[in-house]
């Protein structure tokens, strides 16, 4: 497989990932700045491909725990040369030792689209990345069997799967930030937040806005104050503010 390095973070991180097929972005450095994690806690990433999310989370707070799960071996094999403590499995049936565990900690970044709508993508990775076979209840159930009491599970996702996810999630104390390109646009991402016996009420915050402007005017990056702070230097992302 043909790869690339690429820079995260301004340089703080960097992972191999395929030349092409899917390749992780801002939404997993999103992911990753939204998860409120202290040191020594451990983190379980579903799902973590070459663990873009896992790495700059591990970037932003040290000591962390972090194990990760990915489906593609390929993939799997590029995480654990990025430096990640990845087991090769499908999530459906997990090692037993991460079976046993209870994590402070499930974040994920599931498959935006459900496998039976749309066309396949022509490269193998892409489409599993992006459309993939475990339904998204799944994924949920499982994150919520995973996390220890009071843990917390973090995800992103397209706003289309925002109702999916609110049948089926087994968690209290729900926080949505939706993720808007500009100021005026409709959402197209989500971050969502819950916890495990959490009894707070469900809370739906104001968006989060990626660019300056109302629309894309020069060939620069006008990302905002926030998000920028975000990309460039792994600042934290308080999904309740």
């Amino acid at each position: 497989m043909k790869t690339t390095s690429d820079a995260f973070l301004g340089g703080k991180v960097t992972a191999l990932q395929p030349a092409t097929g899917y390749r992780a972005g801002v939404d997993a450095v999103l992911l990753a700045a939204a998860v409120p994690a202290k040191s020594r806690e451990r983190v379980l990433e579903l799902g973590c491909g070459v663990g873009v999310a896992s790495l700059c989370l591990s970037a932003r707070v040290p000591d962390l725990d972090v194990t990760g799960v990915e489906l593609q071996p390929d993939y799997a094999d590029l995480a654990a040369q990025n430096g990640m403590n990845v087991r090769c499995a499908d999530l459906r049936a997990l090692p037993d030792d991460i079976r046993n565990t209870q994590y402070h900690h499930v974040i994920a970044n599931p498959p935006y689209f459900e496998r039976d709508k749309g066309s396949a993508a022509p490269d193998a990775g892409r489409d599993v990345a992006m459309g993939g076979d475990t339904p998204l209840a799944d994924w949920l159930d499982i994150a919520a069997k995973r996390l220890a009491p009071k843990g917390y599970f973090t995800l992103i996702l397209r706003i289309e799967r925002l109702p999916e996810v609110l049948s089926h999630l087994r968690l209290g104390s729900i926080i949505v930030r939706p993720i808007a390109a500009r100021l005026g646009q409709d959402p197209h991402l989500f971050l969502l937040q819950a916890r495990h016996s959490g009894r707070a009420p469900f809370q739906l915050k104001s968006h989060l806005i990626m660019h300056d402007g109302t629309m894309h005017d020069a060939d620069r990056e006008n990302y905002t104050d926030m998000v920028g702070s975000i990309l460039r230097n792994g600042d934290a992302l308080h999904i309740a503010d």
